[in-house]
């Protein structure tokens, strides 16, 4: 049964269709499966109660939505949806920027050594241990840029200059994990908040304010 009403709110989310109360029964419902199986979770459950917890909080439904068919958005609505979002965009930013920090204050990822280490143990060893020998001077490379592009993160991000660049090697960093670890769902969910985050404004370019008068805002 729970796994039923997870499946109905996914597809209430997807289509926008009560969209208010299918954001509430996802998160209320995954947030209890995830810390319910706490020894088989990790990472991505928690990345998905980030998001799912957005959505409570963000104006719904959107423009797109079935639902706005019958229920118009409201200038104010777009007013609390740029909030929102710019909520988002800072905690991402504060996610790599911790996570960078942490894997550039040991050695193994100057090195190579935890790349290598995490490619070889199981269930993440999906590349031939053969291949992975031939190619083991690419390991600092990599290690070093993943350091960089997550600490950069926090900086570049913001600028209009790099902020395509940073994007992109984000959204190629969690291909390249998604790939060669297996990690697809965490992939797809780090990849999703990143677009949200930051890829209406790529794609449509900055929003408009609208000229609502702070008094109806209030």
């Amino acid at each position: 049964m729970a796994w039923g009403l997870l499946l109905w709110a996914g597809c209430g989310l997807a289509l926008g269709i009560l969209s208010r109360v299918s954001a509430i029964l996802a998160w209320l419902i995954h947030l209890s499966a995830a810390n319910s199986g706490s020894f088989v979770s990790y990472g991505v459950d928690n990345f998905m109660t980030i998001g799912l917890f957005y959505l409570i909080l963000a104006p719904l439904p959107d423009r797109y939505a079935y639902e706005n068919r019958w229920r118009r958005t409201r200038d104010q609505d777009q007013q609390l949806l740029g909030f929102w979002r710019r909520v988002l965009q800072l905690h991402l930013a504060f996610i790599y920027f911790f996570g960078g920090l942490a894997k550039a204050l040991g050695s193994g990822w100057w090195d190579g050594n935890s790349l290598w280490r995490t490619l070889t143990r199981s269930p993440f060893d999906l590349v031939p241990a053969e291949t992975l020998i031939r190619f083991k001077y690419i390991f600092p490379i990599a290690g070093v840029a993943v350091c960089l592009l997550e600490l950069g993160y926090a900086f570049a991000i913001w600028q209009k200059r790099t902020r395509v660049i940073w994007l992109t090697g984000i959204i190629a960093m969690h291909i390249g994990i998604g790939l060669a670890m297996g990690m697809y769902l965490f992939a797809l969910v780090m990849i999703v908040l990143n677009a949200a985050a930051f890829g209406p404004e790529l794609i449509f370019g900055p929003r408009k304010r609208a000229n609502v008068p702070v008094t109806k805002l209030i």
